[in-house]
């Protein structure tokens, strides 16, 4: 079960990402050039919304099943290695950060009349995100 949400997590995190990435362009060249707000914007949003969230609890799943996740803050030492301190904390705390970053964006969207403000607050909030999540992403075990 652990090796399988495992996998859930690392393949769940392109998609992640490429949501993420195709709304924030998508909502950029929709402030630029001045478009209407609609439905359809508001659902793509909502897509990279759901995602990200379903990968926050994927994660935390997996932190608390995970022979490594919690035991090394409880082991001592692992804010004196610093991979050890990225999977135990860093990692974990800073894309529950950016989740909440992306669904203060979504939610400030949903509440604002003026279509470049809610283009622009989409944009704005999810690129802070995305750079929070690419900030934190473990790159050596992820990539090698």
């Amino acid at each position: 079960m652990y090796t399988g949400i495992q996998h859930l997590h690392s393949g769940l995190a392109y998609l992640v990402l490429i949501a993420l990435i195709v709304v924030i362009v998508l909502m950029l060249i929709g402030s630029l050039s001045g478009k209407e707000f609609s439905e359809k914007d508001r659902k793509i949003a909502l897509i990279a919304f759901i995602l990200s969230h379903i990968q926050l609890v994927v994660g935390l799943i997996l932190y608390v099943i995970s022979p490594i996740g919690l035991e090394l803050l409880t082991g001592g030492g692992a804010m004196s290695d610093s991979v050890a301190r990225l999977t135990a904390l860093e990692h974990p705390l800073i894309n529950i950060l950016a989740i909440v970053v992306i669904t203060i964006g979504y939610s400030r969207a949903k509440k604002l009349l003026d279509s470049r403000a809610r283009f622009r607050s989409i944009y704005m909030f999810y690129a802070v995100g995305l750079v929070l999540i690419l900030s934190r992403i473990p790159w050596s075990s992820w990539l090698g």
